[in-house]
């Protein structure tokens, strides 16, 4: 349940109920606060993502890397579509440091006139997308995907609502149980042999139990107001993600609108989920810790030091968690994709091989926009992001003359450059060292680099074994392995994340 301030002006008769007693106890403390958003939010994401994983590794063998690449055609219309949906004017509700019924249905408003505006110009906008990539079904796959855009603001409004009071229970159990919804229409959509719609009603079921459930687990109905006078610090600051949002849709999506139209289906479908596979931790749990981290950071902005320790320490801990993951991809990619994904993907080995390289700089990249936005600085974001507007198209366009591996070699190329940028424009405003950094980072790297020097030995004097088994001996070396070198690379950030996670870390004193 929600509650927002009102001002003397402003009626309490909006439809918006109080926090729970919980969220207003006193003697819940902020720590432990955001320890809970972590827990719920980090851990209904792990859950979800295991519910889905079940569900697309099972579709992937069902399905066709022609049906992905048809998918991933209609990703990059319905992608900017979605950078477009308000979700960067919801957000000023959770950076505001106070917020009435008034501003809140002022948002509202604006995520249903541009939502419905967007499912609109997507419906005409699709003939010429399926000209583009010389594929009519693309006209009916992007008309039905219309319907996303209309559950849109019934999503983004409650989650905005509840990240202010760093509520991420309920969003939990809403994404939980979507993500059951989206994860059984998926198989079932494939076994009845509808091929690439099976792409396109999954996710349409996820949104719509997600929008459902947000309603009736947040109970947060608030009126829209269509009238937007004394919006404009709301606007500005939402206009300005908004842009950073939409510059940085064009470098993660320029590959698939570059190669979309010089390779087929099947080349487009091998690269664009052999990016997906290396993209898992980046796309689906780093965002997750964000959108825990942006609301914790604007309650602190007055302290910088406070936000410096704790980016810092957040750095630190997911460097720990997502490095071996890296690493540990680059070296067992052949079984992993053969196994997971079956010898039709044989194609895909090579690009995880190569994109694994890129997914550390990728990581630290989008680590920081949620700190400098917080601290009322998203203009750093949009610099950011128009960079890279430009440097990976330019590298997309070299590679693709290439094939699909010179497009994985653009992101190894680029992203370093990107993530130099970055980090210049943002560790003097989160108030964070060049050294710091380097410690936050340097111990789990030489941990996880170590770890994938002794896999890669073992893997060598293997003898020819099936892949599945070769995976089964591979994981467990590496996780004993990495355990031993964090322990002596890494050891006070381990200590660090566990007492984290057992509520008894305490924040240096700025």
């Amino acid at each position: 349940m929600i509650q927002i301030e009102n001002p003397p002006s402003v009626s309490r008769d909006e439809g918006v109920s109080a926090e729970t007693a919980a969220e207003l106890s006193p003697d819940i403390s902020g720590t432990a606060r955001i320890r809970s958003a972590v827990i719920w939010r980090s851990g209904s994401q792990i859950v979800g993502q295991l519910v889905m994983w079940s569900s697309t590794f099972l579709v992937l063998r069902l399905l066709t890397p022609g049906d992905y690449g048809l998918f991933a055609m209609t990703q990059v219309v319905v992608g900017l579509a979605q950078l477009m949906n308000g979700y960067s004017f919801a957000s000023s509700l959770v950076q505001a440091e106070t917020l009435d019924t008034k501003r809140a249905g002022q948002v509202f408003g604006v995520l249903i006139v541009m939502n419905g505006a967007i499912a609109l110009a997507q419906f005409f906008v699709a003939p010429y997308a399926a000209a583009y990539f010389h594929q009519p079904m693309l006209v009916a796959m992007l008309r039905v995907q219309c319907l996303l855009h209309l559950t849109t603001p019934f999503i983004i409004m409650p989650q905005a609502l509840l990240s202010r009071t760093i509520d991420f229970r309920t969003q939990g159990r809403a994404n939980l149980l979507a993500a059951a919804a989206g994860a059984i229409t998926a198989p079932v959509c494939a076994l009845a042999g509808l091929g690439v719609w099976t792409l396109v009603l999954a996710p349409l079921a996820l949104f719509a139990t997600r929008a459902l459930l947000l309603g009736l687990l947040g109970r947060w109905w608030i009126r829209p107001r269509f009238g937007w006078a004394g919006a404009g610090a709301m606007m500005g600051f939402g206009g300005t993600v908004l842009i950073s949002d939409i510059l940085w849709f064009v470098q993660n999506q320029a590959d698939v609108f570059i190669a979309g139209r010089r390779f087929d289906a099947h080349m487009l479908g091998l690269y664009s989920e052999g990016l997906f596979l290396t993209q898992i931790l980046v796309n689906k749990f780093v965002p997750a810790l964000n959108e825990v981290a942006f609301p914790a950071y604007a309650r602190m902005q007055t302290d910088r030091g406070a936000v410096a320790w704790s980016f810092a320490k957040a750095l630190s801990i997911i460097m720990l968690v997502s490095l071996p993951c890296y690493v540990g991809l680059a070296v067992v990619a052949e079984p992993l994709v053969l196994t997971v994904m079956g010898p039709k993907w044989a194609g895909a080995i090579p690009l995880v091989q190569l994109l694994a390289f890129a997914m550390p700089f990728v990581t630290l990249h989008v680590l920081y926009p949620p700190a400098t936005n917080a601290l009322g600085h998203p203009r750093i974001g949009a610099i950011s992001s128009a960079a890279g507007a430009v440097l990976l198209p330019v590298g997309f366009a070299v590679g693709v003359h290439h094939g699909p591996q010179g497009m994985a070699w653009a992101w190894v190329a680029v992203m370093p450059l990107l993530v130099l940028l970055s980090s210049s424009l943002s560790l003097p405003v989160i108030g964070l060292s060049w050294a710091k950094l380097g410690g936050a980072i340097l111990p789990p790297l030489a941990a996880a680099l170590a770890m994938g020097a002794i896999v890669s030995a073992i893997d060598r004097i293997l003898p020819p074994i099936a892949p599945a088994l070769r995976l089964a001996t591979l994981i467990p070396v590496g996780v004993i392995a990495y355990a031993g070198f964090v322990a002596l690379f890494a050891r006070p950030i381990a200590m660090q994340t566990l007492a984290m996670a057992r509520g008894r870390a305490k924040p240096a004193t700025a």
